[in-house]
């Protein structure tokens, strides 16, 4: 079944929601196993998402978007890849297991807030900018069908940390 084209803002909205759910689940969730499998795949969409943010969809912003919004976006992706790295190493009987998963959730909530918000959000900007949206979305769909793939065969990678490891360009 071939999914419909969509355009970069729907996919990365597409993701936020899926991932709002997720973490509905967890909350929800009973059961150390089912919380586990719950925050495996929390982390597994999250650090495809952020890779596909990062290495399309933010370089595609840069010089067209608020600066500062933009190193936020980078700076708050890597507080999460410290959190995920840390609920991946651990498990549900870790003492703070729970509270790992509901201090991302509260990060990403704010981080999806800042990419979102009406007016002044990093996608109506960068929607404003004139910003080939089809495009990048096919960009994003692919680069993401190959991470989501490569993340589940082999597990999710150490994260890479952008404003420790690179200076942006």
């Amino acid at each position: 079944m071939a999914e419909a084209r969509q355009d970069a803002i729907a996919l990365l909205k597409e993701d936020h929601r899926k991932v709002e759910e997720l973490f509905s689940q967890f909350e929800r969730a009973k059961g150390e196993g089912r919380k586990e499998k719950l925050a495996q795949q929390i982390c597994l969409e999250l650090s495809v998402h952020a890779t596909i943010e990062e290495e399309i969809f933010y370089p595609a912003c840069e010089g067209k978007v608020e600066e500062d919004l933009l190193k936020e976006s980078y700076v708050e992706h890597d507080g999460a890849k410290v959190l995920i790295g840390e609920i991946l190493a651990g498990g549900p009987d870790d003492e703070f297991y729970d509270s790992k998963v509901t201090v991302l959730s509260e990060e990403i909530e704010h981080h999806v807030e800042e990419e979102e918000k009406r007016m002044e959000g990093l996608f109506a900007q960068a929607r404003k900018a004139g910003l080939d949206m089809d495009a990048l979305g096919e960009q994003l769909a692919a680069r993401k069908a190959e991470l989501t793939e490569k993340f589940t065969t082999e597990g999710v990678p150490p994260p890479q940390f952008r404003t420790l490891d690179q200076t942006p360009a």
